[in-house]
């Protein structure tokens, strides 16, 4: 969240305007202004590059407390919009000039160059350490190399011609670049920043050599050419505009003299660096030194310069930029628009450098009134803009002030260009609300902007909005508007998140066809001239390359007590239980039903629910009592909401089974918040496994729906699906070995919601422990400190696991194959360095005990996409153009790593949109793997998923910590506000809280796959 946007308020009072020679009818001037709301409402646009934006900022309201201004020198009737240039020696003195002042006057110290998140990747860590990256334990921990390809690829499979959407970015080794660190004073906003460089550069250009230098919008320039000085101070004249539909017609000729005022920024440039491309070109190339790593700093200044041209047409947001240009806005419910985008970031392939460009999606806040806001975002207050009278709980408060802080908004009730940002609501409502004047006498907030403005407080008793965090200063709700160009950061509603999905929902034509246009439209990354004024040529076509088609395994179901092979034909894989049981069948005699809700019909279908739930459970041969051990129980709805009464409810029910269920079935009436508690109270104060379902899915009792709820629960209480036919030792046994027992593990860490900025985040670790099988799994979870992702307490939860391990099987694993998901390439280094040393810390607790380790991230929030190549007619399997690559579609090669192992299987089939591969790149490899092994390794992983019939798109291992990582954050987002429920103190702390241990998990359920 950038400080430098808004006002930091020091002084929340301009000079304040006589306006009693304006004519505001009485009757009519509350008309007045909602008109102006209602225009602006319907005003929905972003940036646009031909003039000077229309910033929406705000002045400082009316004096509450007294300011002093420093303003700058008025200038001579003559002055002209044209730059001061100073051109300096090399000094760190400042020059005195006088400037124009803010309120965000204090400039923050930034760091030199973070480069983008994607271009971070470290590729060579280090030069020291073994060839096989193993380390004495105990020993002072080496450097680590990040493992290499062993090969030159994958053989196994028929080929598949595909596209990727990566476009070849050709550059000039030998091109020059210069950075400058820019420090503009007072401190602007990122789009001010941009008109500033833009007028710099219009006026400055035989100062700055003729070039037109690339900016981040921050502090780094990058130039083609050198300037004439190391060192520039130049000073800008910056014409500041208001938006004409915030003002009354009889305005107009106050707005002309408005558009004739200045603001004067100065502008220190200092060159900082200077370097070429030879290191990058040398870096890509095959016969490169293995000892290069990635030049960040040149990868850097040309993803500025290829984002520059997009940036001045499009808001962005992370890596990504949107324009209502490409395909509008849509409504989608409760004060937030879907707005379309792209993706776009510069990658090292082993074809080169490629600009990675994909279709993007996200919802924005709209651009309305506070008050048709605060309708549409809050049910409670959907009739808000009716009742004018109406004022806040104590409860609905809070809910306003969720979700209004933050936000920034504009005023409109006098002509202005600054905005402010919501720190809180004010405590009273807008009719008690007064301030001292420049005499230290107060004035009552509704009377000021009588006399002041001769404008009536409609909603006096709803409180204002309070936009300083240090003093008050105090804007009324009905006079504030939202600024366009926000990102929606609150958690969407189910609702919001259908049509948000549905919006970025395209086929693989459409996709292309989308990604294509950008590349060829006006705001895409080729939209600009700053490619050509750095010699960089990107092209417009899909990267095209072929992809290979593993072959899926077969696999091992049951029948009637013996085994059956099934091997999967369909196109999408998919396989179905109709003439089998599953592998492995549990037997549960011991369970009970508890309803919440529901009307007397929905009710009354529960025996018939529980009669053909045990029927569809024999035919996949799990035996599930037709008896429960006590019958039905119904309760309302409301139970759910106190924590206590579900506790004591669902602990009635245990006694009253004698204390031993294996299964508590749990039917809903709709989604609730209590869910948590539910899942919470059953897994660490009861002890039982539970499973819910909704009424309305067993008012329908499909044969699907019935199978897909017993294979959940036969996974939970011990059984298993289905295994592979063919055991990982009989189709690898160069690695596997029957008498030697391997471990898979996945790891992965949930981080609270954005908005949320104190709560722990959750990590979970699980590892499998039966052999050859592989298909049951044990889990660990931890609470740490708010958005660490380094799992702390990996150690100790490997330990664990291991133990568990040795339990079952009475050895310890033979190889340790460890899938750690949710870590950034600007993160490889480090989750690398330090959770690989923790599992061979967890080893050596085992005397003599040193497995080798392979340790592999999986990332599924990438944007690389694979099409069918349609321009090959030969291909036989590309007749189906418009579907998604089938499963077992793997690629690794040209638009992966130019030397380290990495490669995307996109294993499963994707039923709507266009499929995300999965990426799976391997850091650490003491088992050597080869590409094709490793490959053929975790697509029969994905068949063994317990939950379905078909090949899912994450390895089991990671897929299972990511669900134990979410049932986590479920006990903790509940647990935690209810023992200890923080305050607003603390969710504005420096530094967040200590992490709230999650509750201990009942010994019965521990070792169950209960968060399936």
């Amino acid at each position: 969240m950038e400080e430098t946007e808004e006002s930091n308020n020091k002084k929340c009072t301009p000079k304040t305007r006589n306006s009693r020679g304006r004519t505001y009818p009485h009757n009519s001037q509350y008309h007045q202004i909602h008109h102006q709301l209602l225009q602006n409402s319907n005003r929905i646009g972003f940036f646009n590059q031909n003039q000077y934006q229309c910033y929406p900022a705000l002045l400082p309201l009316p004096p509450i407390i007294p300011l002093q201004i420093a303003v700058a020198p008025p200038l001579p009737q003559n002055q002209t919009f044209r730059t001061q240039t100073h051109l300096r020696k090399p000094s760190w003195k400042q020059n005195s000039h006088p400037l124009a002042t803010s309120s965000d006057s204090q400039v923050p110290n930034f760091s030199a160059v973070p480069a983008p998140e994607v271009l971070q990747q470290q590729t060579r860590l280090s030069l020291q350490g073994k060839k096989d990256g193993s380390r004495v334990m105990g020993d002072k921990p080496q450097s680590l190399v990040v493992a290499r390809r062993p090969d030159t690829g994958g053989k196994e499979g028929p080929i598949i011609a595909l596209l990727a959407n990566h476009f070849l970015v050709q550059f000039d080794p030998l091109q020059r670049i210069y950075h400058y660190d820019v420090e503009i004073s007072p401190n602007p906003s990122r789009e001010v920043a941009r008109l500033i460089k833009r007028k710099l550069v219009e006026d400055n250009l035989n100062v700055l050599s003729g070039a037109l230098p690339a900016y981040d919008g921050r502090k780094n320039l990058y130039s083609p050419v050198e300037f004439q000085n190391d060192r520039l101070e130049l000073y800008i004249s910056l014409p500041i505009l208001t938006s004409k539909s915030m003002l009354q017609c009889s305005e107009s000729i106050k707005l002309q003299e408005k558009q004739q005022q200045l603001k004067l920024f100065r502008v220190n440039i200092k060159l900082v660096s200077k370097f070429d491309g030879k290191e990058l070109s040398s870096y890509l190339s095959k016969e490169g030194d293995e000892g290069i790593p990635l030049p960040q700093e040149y990868l850097h200044a040309l993803d500025v310069v290829l984002r520059e041209g997009p940036t001045e047409k499009c808001v962005p947001v992370g890596r990504s930029l949107y324009s209502s240009s490409m395909g509008g806005t849509k409504d989608i419910g409760g004060g937030a628009i879907g707005l379309r985008g792209f993706f776009q970031s510069l990658r090292p392939t082993q074809q080169g450098l490629a600009l990675n460009v994909d279709f993007s999606v996200t919802a924005f806040h709209e651009s309305i009134g506070v008050i048709p806001y605060l309708a549409k975002r809050l049910e409670f207050l959907h009739d808000l803009s009716q009742r004018k009278t109406r004022g806040l709980t104590d409860e609905e408060k809070k809910k306003v002030e969720k979700a209004l802080k933050n936000i920034r908004v504009f005023v409109c009730h006098r002509e202005t260009v600054q905005r402010y940002r919501v720190c809180s609501l004010t405590e009273d409502a807008t009719e008690n609300l007064c301030f001292p004047d420049r005499d230290g006498k107060n004035l009552r907030l509704v009377n000021y902007f009588k006399d002041q403005y001769n404008y009536d407080i409609q909603f006096k008793n709803l409180p204002c909005l309070q936009v300083s965090r240090s003093k008050p200063c105090y804007l009324p709700m009905e006079l504030c508007m939202i600024c366009e160009g926000q990102k929606f950061l609150g958690k969407l509603s189910d609702d919001q998140t259908a049509r948000i999905i549905k919006m970025g929902c395209q086929r693989p034509r459409e996709r292309k066809a989308i990604i294509d246009g950008v590349m060829e439209g006006p705001v895409g990354p080729t939209s600009g001239n700053q490619g050509r004024e750095f010699s960089l040529h990107v092209s417009r076509e899909m990267t095209r390359l072929n992809g290979r088609i593993l072959q899926p395994p077969k696999l091992k179901l049951g029948k009637g007590g013996r085994v059956r092979d099934l091997t999967p034909s369909r196109r999408d894989c998919q396989w179905n239980l109709l003439d089998s049981h599953v592998f492995e069948g549990t037997r549960i005699g011991r369970w009970a039903l508890v309803s919440f809700g529901g009307t007397a019909d929905q009710k009354s279908i529960v025996p018939k629910f529980i009669n053909q739930l045990t029927q569809r459970c024999e035919q996949l041969g799990i035996f599930l009592n037709k008896k429960t051990m006590i019958s039905p129980q119904y309760e309302p709805m409301q139970v759910l909401n106190n924590v206590a009464l579900l506790e004591s409810k669902l602990k009635k029910i245990h006694r009253a089974a004698f204390n031993n269920l294996q299964l508590l079935i749990c039917v809903m009436e709709k989604k609730h918040k209590g869910y948590g508690d539910l899942k919470r109270i059953a897994e660490t104060r009861i002890g039982v496994v539970s499973q819910c379902c909704l009424y309305p899915n067993l008012g329908k009792l499909s044969s699907q729906f019935l199978a897909n709820l017993a294979l959940k629960i036969n996974a939970k209480i011990g059984g298993c699906t289905v295994a592979l036919y063919n055991s990982l030792p009989s189709q690898m046994p160069r690695l596997f070995h029957h008498d030697d027992p391997v471990i898979f593990m996945g790891a992965d860490v949930t981080h609270p919601h954005p908005l949320d900025d104190s709560s722990p985040s959750v990590a979970a670790v699980v590892g499998s422990v039966n052999w050859p099988a592989a298909n049951k799994y044990v889990s660990r979870m931890r609470s740490q400190t708010h958005r660490q992702e380094i799992i702390h307490d990996l150690s100790a939860m490997v330990g664990e696991i291991l133990d568990d391990f040795h339990e079952e099987l009475s050895k310890l694993p033979k190889r340790i194959i460890f899938f750690r998901d949710g870590v950034s390439e600007t993160q490889f280094y480090k989750v690398l360095e330090q959770e690989l040393q923790a599992i061979k810390v967890a080893c050596s607790r085992f005397p003599g005990y040193k497995p080798p380790i392979t340790f592999a991230v999986v990332q599924k929030r990438h944007h690389t996409r694979l099409f069918p190549n349609e321009a090959n007619p030969s291909s036989t399997r590309n007749q189906f153009f418009d579907d998604n690559v089938p499963p077992g579609t793997v690629v690794d090669t040209v638009v992966t790593h130019p030397k380290e192992f990495d490669f995307y299987l996109c294993s499963h089939w994707g039923v709507k949109g266009t499929s995300r591969p999965t990426h799976y790149h391997v850091l650490w490899d003491e088992n050597h793997f080869t590409s094709d092994e490793l490959q053929k390794l975790v697509y029969n992983l994905c068949y063994t998923f317990v939950r379905c019939t078909k090949p899912v798109s994450l390895v089991p291992p990671a897929y299972y910590a990511h669900l134990a990582a979410y049932r986590g954050r479920l006990y903790l987002d509940r647990y935690d506000s209810t023992s200890f429920p923080r305050t607003a103190s603390t969710l504005s702390r420096a530094a967040p809280p200590k992490a709230t241990p999650l509750p201990k998990l009942s010994e019965s359920v521990k070792n169950l796959m209960f968060y399936c």
